[in-house]
């Protein structure tokens, strides 16, 4: 995710050198063509130009409004999933507590759960990060989950669900060892399967791509502006006897149309582990730190800060 306010011209043009090597090429052909005498009578009217670039604007909007809406939707998800994980931990140790409090489990049994119960918490959240990223480094979860756990997630397909699979049924034994109360699962539940629904709905984001015809036709509509636009330009700047300042400002349109276009590109695909993207690996250590201290350990994991600008 970017935070920085200012951007540095390389990284923009490391994104839009296609672009603008496309558009360069085709206002030099222009103007030297112009200057050869041998493009005298096929200048365009600034009319076309212009309704083309209408219909390019309208497509873009279009695009970019929905791709930030998937954007948003998929940080809302890991909002969501941060603040749930909080609530589970918080359920689980104030259920734990109070079998001890009670008689019903020893206070080492009830600390071995608790522990048991958040560390696989903590081990979904970045099992789903690196699901959606579609990255192999599960070694993150070793240090999560019991040796024999850790080798049988392994040869799961479906990780993260597999250790939700897990978390209900380790709730359902601790209500058989009255770690938790009869009526724990009804609070506990709610919860576990909002988990489901997170992942999910990143899945759906993941797996389902914005309306391809609309990528398709917005970059055919941008090539073909970028066409047109230095033969309706050439007219107008060679009456104003500069007809050389067609190259910069053909330049300079096409470049803001293809920032504008590139902005909806890569914010419409969240979970590509990009710096646009949503930052899976900051939150997932937000939720271990959090989830650590709220079990009262000191050897908490070091803070991720963003890096000139960009929190991953």
């Amino acid at each position: 995710m970017i935070l920085r306010k200012i951007f540095n011209p390389l990284a923009v043009l490391r994104y839009m050198w296609v672009e603008l090597t496309v558009s360069s090429l085709l206002a030099g052909l222009v103007y030297y063509l112009y200057a050869q005498r041998n493009l005298e009578n096929f200048g365009l009217p600034f009319s076309i130009a212009a309704i083309l670039g209408s219909a390019l604007a309208i497509f873009l909007a279009f695009r970019n409004n929905n791709a930030y809406n998937r954007w948003w939707e998929a940080r809302t998800i890991w909002g969501n999933l941060l603040n749930n994980s909080r609530i589970f931990a918080r359920q689980v140790i104030a259920n734990a507590s109070h079998a001890v409090a009670i008689g019903k489990a020893s206070m080492a049994e009830a600390e071995a759960y608790q522990q048991e119960l958040i560390y696989r918490q903590i081990a979904f959240a970045h099992a789903l990060r690196l699901h959606l990223r579609r990255q192999q480094d599960w070694e993150v979860l070793h240090p999560l989950l019991s040796e024999v756990e850790y080798k049988t997630l392994l040869q799961k397909t479906n990780l993260p669900n597999y250790l939700l699979h897990i978390q209900g049924v380790r709730i359902k034994d601790g209500m058989r060892q009255e770690i938790m109360g009869a009526f724990d699962n009804i609070s506990l539940e709610p919860t576990l399967a909002g988990f489901n629904n997170f992942q999910g709905a990143c899945e759906r984001i993941k797996n389902t791509p914005l309306l391809r015809q609309y990528h398709y036709f917005t970059q055919l509509f941008l090539l073909v502006f970028m066409v047109v636009l230095p033969f309706a330009l050439i007219g107008d700047f060679a009456r104003m006897a500069v007809p050389f300042l067609m190259v910069p400002v053909s330049i300079l349109v096409a470049f803001v149309f293809g920032v504008m276009g590139k902005v909806g590109e890569v914010n419409e695909d969240p979970f590509e582990n990009r710096i646009t993207d949503v930052p899976m690996t900051a939150l997932c250590n937000t939720i271990e730190r959090d989830l650590k201290e709220m079990l009262g350990e000191a050897d908490l994991p070091e803070k991720i800060e963003a890096v000139k600008g960009f929190l991953f």
